[in-house]
C-alpha cells in the first residue's frame, strides 16, 4: 500500500528567547560559534503588542511567547491579525499554578483574580489574539515533553491542509515549589517561526516532514556548545537542533533532524537553506 507523501512546506522568520540569548540574532550567532552567552543574563521581555498595563501584570510565560510571536511576525512581514497560531507549551505557568495551589490550601479568600485567569493553559494565545486583533484560528497544545514536535506537527498540518501560514511558538517557564519533585523545568525558553504554504521572499529554508515510527527514542542532539547550555533548561529545548540547523544554513545532505512525538513515534525533518 502506497503512503501520502507529505508537501514541502517554508520556513520564515525564526525567533528565539532565552536569557542567555535574547533574540535570535544572538543565538544565531551563537550556534554558529560566532558569538558568546549574554553575561549578565537579560531580563524578561517587555512585548510592545501589549497595552503598558497589561504588559505590567503579564506572567513571565505570555512575555516570553508574545515576545517570540511578534520576532517572527516580524520576520515573516506577515499581518499578525490573519495568520492562523498554534502556541504550544509542556507545562503553561508553573510559578502562577504552584502560587495557586498554594493559596488554596492556606486561604483561598485571598487567591488573586489576575493570576487565576493567568492560570489557564491558553492564557498566551489569549493575550496574543486580544492584541493583535487575530480573528484567524488559535491552538493551544500541550504533550509533556514532546509538547515542541506535537505543535510543530499540529502547525504543520494546518498550514498543509489549508493552505496558509501559520505561526508556530513554543515556550515554557522553571518549576517552582512543591512541583519540581515531579518536573524538571529551570529556566525560560521561547521559540517562534512562521510555516507557510510557498515560497516567498522571507523564506528561510524549505522544510519536508515525516513520521516514523524507527527514530523514536533518539532526539537528534544539540551540536554547538551555546544550543548544549540549554539542553536541559526546559522541554522547548527538544527545538533546538532545529533552530541550531537554521543557523547553520542547512543543506539536502544533512542528517535529518528527529523529534519524538511518543515512545514509538517520531517527526524526521528534512531542512534545505532557501536560495
Amino acid at each position: 500500500m502506497s503512503t501520502l507523501t507529505p508537501p514541502t512546506l517554508y520556513i520564515e522568520g525564526p525567533a528565539f528567547w532565552t536569557p542567555t540569548l535574547p533574540g535570535w540574532d544572538a543565538a544565531r550567532a551563537a550556534f554558529r560559534g560566532e558569538g558568546a552567552l549574554s553575561d549578565p543574563p537579560a531580563k524578561r521581555p517587555s512585548p510592545q503588542v501589549l497595552a503598558p498595563a497589561e504588559r505590567r501584570r503579564a506572567p513571565d510565560t505570555v512575555a516570553l511567547a508574545l515576545e517570540v510571536a511578534a520576532a517572527a511576525i516580524a520576520g515573516a512581514d506577515r499581518n499578525a491579525a490573519d495568520v492562523p497560531c498554534v502556541f504550544t507549551s509542556a507545562h503553561g505557568d508553573l510559578s502562577i499554578n504552584d502560587y495557586m495551589c498554594s493559596t488554596l490550601a492556606s486561604d483561598p479568600k485571598m487567591l488573586s483574580p489576575t493570576k487565576f485567569h493567568n492560570s489557564v493553559h491558553n492564557a498566551a494565545v489569549g493575550y496574543w489574539t486580544i492584541g493583535t486583533g487575530c480573528m484567524a484560528a488559535s491552538n493551544a497544545v500541550s504533550a509533556y515533553g514532546h509538547s515542541f514536535a506535537a505543535g510543530l506537527l499540529e502547525a504543520a498540518v494546518q498550514c498543509a491542509a489549508d493552505q496558509t501560514p501559520v505561526l508556530l511558538v513554543g515556550y515554557d517557564a522553571p518549576t517552582v515549589g512543591a512541583l519540581t519533585s515531579v518536573t524538571d523545568s529551570r529556566g525560560l525558553l521561547a521559540v517562534a517561526l512562521v510555516i507557510a504554504p510557498e515560497r516567498t521572499a522571507r523564506t528561510v529554508a524549505s522544510l519536508d516532514w515525516s513520521l516514523v515510527g524507527d527514530a523514536a527514542g533518539t532526539p537528534t542532539a544539540p551540536r554547538s556548545a551555546a544550543a548544549t547550555t540549554l539542553k536541559n533548561i526546559n522541554p522547548m529545548a527538544d527545538a533546538l537542533p532545529l533552530f541550531e540547523a537554521l543557523a547553520q544554513a542547512p543543506g539536502s545532505a544533512d542528517a535529518p533532524i528527529d523529534l519524538p512525538l511518543s515512545a514509538a513515534l517520531a517527526l524526521r525533518l528534512r531542512l534545505q537553506a532557501a536560495g
